[in-house]
């Protein structure tokens, strides 16, 4: 991932990155396919034919792959919550300055 941070906030500490509805989830791949960040990671020979490896590599609101699916698998964590989340992180580290 090139960015360490997002908006002046550490990435690793944004949660954010899509998660996978296995029961719907038809493994066409389609956003392993379109997602350039290598979030996802195939493993073929088992059940789970991918998963999320890499979810600090996912851009914070990006939501792009989950539109590339069909039956609507991916979703992703609540924007409003997670923007707030960010604000917060941002005052408490000016406050430790």
């Amino acid at each position: 991932m090139s960015e360490e941070t997002f908006m002046g906030v550490p990435r690793n500490t944004i949660d954010w990155s899509p998660i996978v509805d296995y029961d719907k989830c038809n493994y066409c791949m389609e956003c392993v396919k379109f997602c350039p960040h290598q979030v996802y990671e195939v493993r073929e020979n088992e059940d789970k034919k991918f998963i999320v490896k890499n979810p600090d590599n996912c851009v914070v609101f990006c939501r792009a792959c989950g539109k590339t699916c069909g039956v609507d698998a991916l979703t992703f964590p609540n924007k409003g919550e997670t923007t707030k989340k960010i604000k917060e992180t941002r005052k408490e580290m000016a406050g430790n300055e």
